[in-house]
């Protein structure tokens, strides 16, 4: 059993600890009690209270006597019975249930919203009937007066199944696109419907009219939240005949009195997440409001923190057993959770005996077992010289380092070191010291970056703190206190450069005034050193009276300005000379360019004809291009136009062609030269 306290609230988790698997025999698990001391501690209030992957909704019969509850996989419902503290029945279903409602006061009549839009109706037997609505619910609401269920979801329509005359009736319309949740108040018979726009719509069964509506999600945005989407109605429920509490999907919990449109409360649970549930416990006047990370439970009048409960895993509902202090949790996890807290209330009457054993455990407060016991790490253990008690029993590994006892620490502590008791002793001196410096005026101490600034800054906040003794001013936080700008101060990165041309410039009077800081700089270095040699003697010295100078800050501000100006520009002429001088000194050498092969160098001149060119716009170059023969423009017998580009050669292409013409004209020389000779060599022939 685990036991958390907050705000001096102790906590009882009942169903921490090791579960034991069922297909263990009874003679295996007392082995395993008595062997393990985490098993043997445990307490199973319930026996297999819990589910095969997740538990989703969880809730109490009216009688309180059985324990419903549904989760997956595969989809189930399980009731157990608190007097058996065991399981009474599990039945399977087709499909995930999204919320159920018990409508009688044990088990025999039970009805299950499903996310495939089926409602389902069991009896005592089991299974009863099925029916489906037209859009997918999100939750319902009984009504016991008119025996009419109303169903909320993906619609602007509350559907009505009278469960007397079996049938359907007309649907209520409202003015949201969707309805996320719903409640009927059982003193008066109000309903209420939360929407997806974050405002709720009131309800009366009997004349089926709106009569109210309460815009929460203006409501829930205040001065300290930080919203960044439109808050949506997570979460509804009455108390008594006047309270309502409205659960916000951004984390707020809004309290309204019926009689008015403002909430009375806005509790913000800071996480940013859903509000999953909300309970009201009317003995302590407390308001239980959770999401999937944490419980909380306020005071509804003023809004202060009782206690919170956060659990291991993410939580999907809350119950809190009648008349009790126990609370029940459905988590993302196979267990479902048990707390008792005893402030709340008794333990119920079938547990009572918890009752007993936390008082004997508030009684008796037992010491942990780590207070005989000192942690020490590796480098601890080389200082003392312990390493080679590393795997003896005298050194218990855990995590990054061991546990040793404590008696054996303090013994080799003073074996090691024998001159503790000086160290003690010169600690105690310093303390009396600075006890005696606190009646002094003190100096504060600068940091090593920006000592000019920081002093600045020092000084600017006594003149403030001057004028709010004068008049009431609001005063603004301080860069030396500010987290923000720690780093401008420690890092020497961000050290402000005073010669700098913009420094200069800007600060024209820097320099008269760096001299008084640096004057007092120079007095709190002399102070520090003499901090030092009082700590040397005990008894100290007084530290002399700081000497007051006046400041000659009387000068022109415009002078100040064109004396740096003029300052700087002797600097820069300085500068050019000393860059003349060294161009003069260095000697020029001459660039080689490398040609690509199969290209020619003309001239820079081409480049820059070809950069005009691409400068110039399409029609321009059209134009050069036409002029020059390489655009022809034609138009054709379909009354469009013809665009033929040549383009151009380079000398090398063309020298090949008039290669290329001069050996043809060649060939055909010798051609004509062959044909000659045949026709004299036919020609003599026939002369013989």
């Amino acid at each position: 059993m685990q036991v958390s306290s907050l705000n001096e609230v102790k906590i009882y988790s009942l169903s921490c600890g090791k579960s034991l698997p069922q297909w263990l025999s009874d003679r295996k698990k007392r082995a395993l009690q008595k062997k393990d001391v985490d098993v043997r501690r445990r307490i199973e209030l319930i026996q297999d209270f819990e589910m095969p992957t997740v538990c989703t909704t969880i809730k109490v019969s009216k009688d309180g006597q059985y324990i419903l509850a549904t989760g997956t996989y595969k989809p189930r419902v399980r009731c157990y019975d608190t007097y058996q503290l065991s399981l009474k029945f599990e039945r399977c279903l087709d499909s995930e249930v999204v919320t159920f409602e018990i409508l009688s006061d044990d088990y025999s009549k039970i009805v299950f919203l499903h996310n495939d839009r089926y409602i389902e109706f069991h009896s005592q037997s089991g299974f009863y009937y099925k029916t489906r609505i037209p859009k997918f619910g999100r939750d319902f609401s009984y009504h016991y007066p008119s025996c009419d269920l109303y169903f909320v979801g993906a619609s602007s329509e509350i559907y009505r199944l009278n469960l007397e005359q079996g049938r359907y009736l007309n649907p209520l319309q409202t003015d949201a696109a969707e309805n996320n949740v719903c409640d009927i108040n059982s003193v008066h018979g109000l309903f209420a419907t939360g929407t997806i726009e974050g405002r709720v719509e009131c309800w009366d069964p009997r004349t089926r009219n709106r009569v109210g509506l309460l815009d929460c999600a203006l409501s829930s945005v205040t001065a300290d939240s930080e919203i960044n989407t439109l808050p949506t109605i997570s979460a509804l429920k009455f108390n008594g005949a006047l309270t309502m509490a409205v659960g916000t999907s951004t984390g707020q919990v809004l309290l309204y009195d019926l009689r008015s449109d403002k909430p009375l409360l806005v509790k913000d649970h800071q996480y940013g997440l859903p509000i999953k549930s909300v309970h009201f416990q009317n003995s302590l006047d407390l308001i239980l409001s959770a999401d999937s990370r944490i419980i909380k439970m306020w005071n509804k009048n003023s809004g202060k923190i009782f206690t919170s409960l956060e659990p291991e895993h993410d939580l999907n509902d809350v119950c809190l057993y009648p008349n009790s202090g126990m609370l029940l949790t459905a988590n993302e996890t196979p267990k479902m959770g048990i707390y008792y807290i005893p402030v709340l209330g008794p333990a119920p009457r079938w547990c009572s005996f918890l009752d007993n054993l936390t008082e004997e455990l508030e009684e008796n407060p037992e010491s942990t077992v780590y207070d005989d016991y000192k942690f020490v790490t590796k480098k601890d253990l080389e200082n003392l010289g312990l390493t080679h008690l590393i795997g003896s029993p005298f050194l218990r590994a855990y995590m990054h380092g061991f546990f040793m006892d404590i008696r054996l620490y303090h013994k080799v502590k003073l074996m090691v070191n024998p001159f503790a008791y000086e160290e003690y002793r010169k600690d105690k001196i310093r303390q009396k010291i600075e006890e005696t410096r606190a009646q002094r005026v003190q100096l504060k101490k600068l940091p090593k970056v920006n000592k000019e600034l920081a002093l600045k800054l020092i000084e600017e906040e006594e003149e403030k703190q001057k004028s709010t003794w004068r008049k009431k001013v609001k005063s603004l936080p301080n860069i030396l206190t500010d987290d923000r700008f720690k780093v401008m101060f420690e890092n020497p990165d961000f050290q402000v450069d005073e010669e700098s041309e913009e420094f200069r410039l800007l600060n024209p009077l820097v320099s008269k005034i760096s001299e008084k800081r640096k004057k007092k700089l120079r007095l709190l270095e002399q102070q520090e050193l003499r901090e030092k040699e009082e700590e040397e003697e005990p008894e100290g010295k007084p530290s002399d009276a700081e000497s007051s100078e006046s400041s000659d800050d009387e000068k022109d501000w415009v002078e100040e300005v064109r004396k740096q100006r003029r300052l700087l520009q002797q600097e820069e002429k300085v500068k050019r000379q000393e860059q003349r001088k060294e161009d003069q000194q260095t000697v020029l050498k001459p660039q080689f360019y490398e040609i690509k092969a199969g290209e020619e160098f003309r001239s820079f001149k081409d480049s820059a004809t070809k950069q005009k060119l691409m400068n110039k716009t399409l029609e321009d170059r059209l134009k050069i291009e036409a002029k020059h023969g390489a655009l022809s423009v034609s138009d054709t017998t379909v009354g469009s136009k013809q665009l033929t580009f040549t383009l151009k050669r380079s000398e090398q292409q063309k020298k090949q062609q008039e290669a290329e013409k001069l050996h043809r004209q060649e060939r055909k020389k010798l051609h004509r030269s062959a044909g000659h000779l045949k026709s004299r060599h036919r020609r003599g022939r026939r002369f013989h």
